[in-house]
């Protein structure tokens, strides 16, 4: 039951928050006004975090928060204060580490109740309109927070307390490691490849049981691993490979549209989370480019290409450039994945009888399903390749064609900075390793709309532009991911094109970062600008080491950072990304599987840069291009210049490139040490160039 007149949240601009503008409930923003009010009135906060996409977050607020009587009972005793958390992460990562440490329970929807000045003293996930699943009902939750603040003060005001303390502690990582070679050495490195080695699942692929996530940067590790040879080279290849080829053929990829659901709920990757994330994609596509550039299985590539076709129709702006934020998981609370699912019958209905029975057995179509909620609904997953290619192909376009006449979940058309930052490089990545121009065209038209609309004198936007009409928004700072993913499209962009605009906005995003991020004192960098009157836990120092669920803000940095120091020929930028891993030496072997960047990012450390510079913009440069993507390693890049940009190079790399006399069709040269060898003109010698390195 919702009402026609609006909260407080009428006037947002998130969808997420707009979505909740006629509920009963008198939320009001996250900010300093909703906490003076639970001030003046002394009351106890309730927090609710949550997002456009997740399933769970609308069904709390149809069982409760659209219930008048549960909506009365919150005016009367508590301020309501609703977050988005794609919108303020900084907020979403203080309260998802405060109430895992009070609760043990981590998600959404994050339900917590605060003091009046925002520290928590209770919280949890979703909380059910009755007592069921073993969990108690919000109503009586509530009734027992609202006694323990009236009565039980104190104890109260102590337990939060505690809380914000123990946040600081644990979050802050302030102990820089003591010695250069002791703390960065390959030790570290080994028991970080080990994590995902130990965790694999031989037999469905994938890292650990159900839930099943698809940990895209232990992917990317593994294949690093596997294309530099030696004794864990075959085993890292097999887990990589496997991986890549079970999520592929599962249910958490979209066989219709391309791109991939958020996570499996089982081990097999059958049943998904239906949602679909812009940075989940980016980091799929990356990985499958990378696989596709490595194994030359052209399976991977096939993958890639339907993750670029759903991004392109689905997920992004092509007038103006940049990528919207996610795809919610169904268009109703009765749907349950309805749209990406399919019974026989309605798979019959406009198949004819041979290409049903090709994409009956192609995708284990059976009369009994996969969804608890309809089981007549199969999740489409491949069991069987040995059917007519013809007849499947034809089943494939009326399915998608037919899919496309049901109600399409909801996109969110938010432009985030830093997930932009992630999608623009992956573009990046697939348009070098599949020889795809458009990708790389609408890539740096993005990055041109991040950089024109998002960042300026006063720093970098966390959103670039909101993508629901109505509500405003005063702008929201950005955080370090947002910096850093920001500055490594830029890197990229530059690597991509020769243009030094990027390259040096990538350094003035650089500068920023170190300025507003960086821990002189312990090493590495917090993930949000220090503001001594911020509200509750947003006053807790944190330094983001894990990649959940997107690779860590400081692997990112300082991989930034060394890529810098090549090109600008810095010591500082060098010794500050050091510094950085330092830091956390000490304590990442704990992170394990969680830690993937961070090893990305110490593999850059410790090889050194390994440069291909290609001059050139002829078909021979194109081959020769090409040829340097084969065989992924964290610290390869593959530098595009056309020879109007020899006269415009990032200091170090002018005065690291020799003279070429005669560019000719192109000509490439492999630079290691601030050194380069002699330029080779053709992709086997350059392949055979590679090799001997």
């Amino acid at each position: 039951m919702t009402s026609e007149k609006e909260n407080a949240l009428g006037k947002a601009a998130s969808a997420y928050l707009r979505s909740a503008r006629h509920q009963p409930v008198e939320w009001m923003e996250w900010g300093e006004e909703a906490f003076a009010r639970a001030q003046a009135e002394d009351k106890p906060v309730l927090l609710d975090i949550g997002a456009v996409w997740c399933h769970w977050c609308h069904v709390m607020d149809r069982e409760s928060y659209e219930d008048p009587n549960t909506a009365a009972f919150i005016n009367e005793n508590f301020v309501a204060v609703k977050v988005d958390r794609d919108e303020r992460p900084d907020v979403d990562a203080r309260y998802q580490a405060a109430v895992s440490a009070i609760s043990g329970q981590g998600g959404w929807p994050l339900t917590a109740i605060l003091t009046p000045d925002g520290r928590p003293y209770f919280g949890g996930t979703y909380f059910p309109p009755e007592d069921r699943y073993g969990r108690p009902s919000l109503r009586r939750m509530l009734d027992m927070m609202v006694d323990a603040y009236e009565v039980r003060r104190e104890e109260v005001l102590e337990t939060a307390g505690s809380v914000i303390a123990a946040l600081e502690h644990n979050e802050s990582f302030s102990g820089r490691a003591s010695g250069l070679e002791g703390a960065l050495g390959k030790e570290v490195l080994d028991k970080l490849i080990m994590a995902p080695l130990r965790q694999f699942d031989a037999r469905n692929g994938g890292f650990g049981s159900q839930p099943k996530f698809p940990h895209s940067g232990a992917i990317d590790l593994l294949i690093d691993v596997a294309s530099r040879g030696g004794e864990q080279a075959e085993h890292a290849a097999q887990v990589a490979q496997t991986t890549l080829r079970k999520m592929a053929s599962g249910g958490i990829h979209d066989h219709l549209a391309g791109g991939f659901h958020r996570y499996s709920v089982d081990e097999r990757w059958i049943v998904p989370h239906f949602e679909k994330m812009a940075y989940d994609n980016s980091e799929l596509l990356k990985n499958y480019a990378h696989a596709f550039a490595t194994f030359a299985e052209p399976e991977y590539a096939a993958v890639a290409h339907g993750i670029l076709r759903w991004m392109d129709e689905w997920l992004s702006d092509r007038e103006n450039g940049g990528f919207y934020a996610s795809q919610d998981a169904d268009d109703s609370l009765e749907d349950d994945g309805d749209y990406f699912t399919w019974t026989r019958q309605e798979a019959q209905e406009v198949l004819s009888p041979e290409e049903f029975d090709a994409a009956a057995a192609h995708f284990n179509l059976r009369t009994v399903g996969d969804m608890h909620h309809n089981p007549l609904k199969n999740v489409l997953h491949v069991v069987s390749t040995e059917v007519d290619a013809a007849c499947l192909r034809r089943a494939l376009e009326k399915m998608y064609a037919a899919r496309l006449k049901r109600k399409t979940p909801y996109i969110d058309k938010t432009v985030y900075s830093g997930w932009n930052g992630m999608c623009i490089s992956a573009y990046l990545t697939a348009a070098a390793a599949l020889s795809e121009d458009g990708a790389c065209r609408f890539a740096l038209k993005s990055l041109d709309r991040v950089l024109a609309s998002a960042w300026s004198s006063r720093g970098l936007a966390r959103v670039v532009a909101y993508g629901e009409q109505g509500g405003s928004a005063a702008p929201i700072a950005g955080v370090l991911e947002d910096y850093g993913f920001v500055a490594q499209a830029s890197l990229d962009a530059f690597e991509a094109s020769g243009e030094l605009r990027y390259y040096t906005a990538a350094r003035d995003l650089a500068e920023a970062m170190i300025e507003k991020f960086h821990d002189p004192q312990g090493g590495g960098f917090f993930d949000a600008e220090f503001d001594k009157s911020a509200i509750g836990a947003l006053r807790a120092r944190r330094k983001p080491l894990q990649d959940s669920p997107t690779p860590s803000g400081n692997a990112v940095a300082a991989s930034v950072l060394l890529r810098l120091a090549t090109l600008s020929g810095e010591e500082r930028y060098e010794r500050l990304a050091t510094e950085t891993l330092e830091a956390f030496a000490g304590v990442v072997e704990h992170f394990g599987l969680y830690a993937a960047s961070y090893a990305l990012a110490l593999r850059q450390r410790i090889e050194g840069p390994l440069q291909i510079a290609v001059i050139g913009s002829g078909a021979v440069a194109e081959d020769l291009a090409l040829a340097g993507t084969m065989r992924y390693l964290a610290n390869k890049s593959v530098l595009r210049i056309e020879e109007q940009h020899l006269s415009a190079l990032p200091p170090a790399l002018a005065e690291t490139l020799p003279h070429v006399p005669d560019v000719g069709q192109g000509v490439a040269l492999v630079c290691r040490d601030r050194s380069c060898a002699p330029g080779v003109r053709d992709a086997a010698s350059l392949l055979e160039t590679l090799d001997t390195l």
